[in-house]
Formats: C-alpha cells, sequence, structure tokens
C-alpha cells in the first residue's frame, strides 16, 4: 500500500442515553424512545433521529421488545430504520447500522467482536436473564460469526442496582442458580450475575465494564420501579446504542 493509498479501519460506537436532550414533553421528557407507551410518535420520531445523529449512523435498528429469547440477526442489505417484532437482542456486521435497545429499568449489555467486526444489543430484564438471553447471543455469534468469546468486549448499562433490585418472590421467578447474587434480604445484584452469565459464555472477566449506575435512584433514567414508587406506573424508556463504523486514514 503507498501512502497515498486509504487503509479501511473498523471501529466501535456506542452510547448510553440519559432521559434528557429530546422533544418528548411530561412523563416522556424528554428523549422517549419507545413507540409503544403513549408518547406523540412524532416526538419519538425526532428523539431517534437526534440518536442517529449523536450516533453518526444514517440507520437505526429496534426491536419491540417482549422480554423473550429471541436474537434477531439485522442483515446490512435494508435500507432505512426498522423496528422489528417480538425480539430483545440484535446483532449486525454492517457498519453504519446502530442497534438501539429501550430500557426503564432493564439492562441493556452491548457486545463487541473486534475480530469479526460484529456488535450486539440485549435487552435483558429478570425474565431475559432467567431465558439465558445474554449467553445465547454469545452462542449465535460464535455459530453464524464465528466469533471467538474470548476477544469479545461487553458493556452493562445503566440499569436496576443491587440497592433497589428487589425480589420478594425471587423462589418462584429466579432459579437457585441466581440466589447466589443475593446481596440483602429479596434484593439482587444482576450486574454481577449478567457479568457472570458473560463469563460462562466465554468472555474474560477483563473484557466486561459495569457502569454502575442504578436507574431507579438516578432521575437522569427513565424508571418503571420509579414511576410505581410515585404512583404513576407508567413512564417513557431511554435507550442504549451500538454501531460499528468506518474509518478512513492514511496507511
Amino acid at each position: 500500500m503507498t501512502n497515498t493509498e486509504l487503509k479501511r479501519r473498523v471501529m466501535v460506537h456506542y452510547r448510553f442515553f440519559q432521559r434528557d436532550g429530546g422533544v418528548s414533553q411530561g412523563r416522556f421528557g424528554s428523549l422517549n424512545l419507545s413507540y409503544h407507551v403513549g408518547d406523540d410518535p412524532a416526538c419519538v420520531a425526532e428523539n431517534r433521529r437526534r440518536v442517529k445523529e449523536a450516533m453518526a449512523v444514517e440507520r437505526l435498528i429496534s426491536a419491540r421488545q417482549v422480554h423473550g429469547d429471541r436474537i434477531c440477526l439485522v442483515d446490512g442489505g435494508a435500507a432505512g430504520d426498522q423496528e422489528v417484532d417480538g425480539y430483545d437482542a440484535l446483532i449486525t456486521t454492517d457498519p453504519g447500522t446502530a442497534l438501539l435497545v429501550q430500557q426503564a429499568d432493564c439492562q441493556a449489555v452491548l457486545l463487541h467482536d473486534p475480530v469479526r467486526r460484529a456488535v450486539a444489543a440485549v435487552h435483558c430484564g429478570w425474565r431475559g436473564s432467567v431465558a439465558g438471553l445474554i449467553g445465547k447471543t454469545v452462542a449465535l455469534m460464535k455459530t453464524e460469526l464465528r466469533t471467538d468469546p474470548r476477544h469479545c468486549e461487553a458493556f452493562i448499562g445503566p440499569s436496576l442496582g443491587p440497592c433497589c433490585a428487589e425480589f420478594v418472590n425471587y423462589r418462584d421467578e429466579l432459579p437457585p442458580s441466581f440466589w447466589r447474587f443475593q446481596c440483602a434480604p429479596n434484593y439482587f445484584d444482576f450486574w454481577q450475575l449478567s457479568t457472570w452469565q458473560l463469563t460462562e459464555a466465554g468472555l474474560p472477566v477483563d473484557n466486561i465494564q459495569i457502569s454502575g449506575i442504578c436507574t431507579s435512584c438516578s432521575s437522569n433514567y427513565f424508571s418503571y420501579r420509579r414511576a410505581c414508587r410515585n404512583g404513576i406506573g407508567h413512564t417513557g424508556r431511554h435507550g442504549s446504542a451500538i454501531c460499528l463504523q468506518e474509518k478512513r486514514g492514511n496507511d
């Protein structure tokens, strides 16, 4: 390669958005990213446009999340934004396509395989944890993309912290293998639980980053639990996004 030729590099860009910076009003103020909570669709569309601008992408893929374990492989050939129905994890190898998770206490677990040049976005509430969605996403990346989990990075975003993750019916809701993550009577550390699931899937613990921000405690984020405490029980959704980006530079 001569000095005048350009070498393509694929970088990862991820971001955990707070609830501010958008145009929605009232309980959805202001960067609500969900079309399914009763907000004005025009406001949601503008909020998503701002997310794409912040991520420097032309295409945003999200899902109508259902707390299940279905995983969508996103084709880079389709044009325009899309929201797929009934999925809780998204995977792509397409540079310039951002994957969006919508949250109000659930975790966003963002994955990056720098070798196979792939990213994934996992929406993981407690039901997703019970379903093993994190491990299933890594496993699909292995079979479909030949990902080696030892090379992967994981980023666990702001979500319900051990200070607020109360499960009074945990013996009925959570399997016994989860009970070791009980940090106080009826309270669980799902950040550490997800770290365990990631390491069980083959990721080195040093490749896992936890934001450590509890969405129920921080008013900077939407929180279903906080809304319930305040007698509302209805709120917006902030977002977490990840994408690959092609960068060009002199060799």
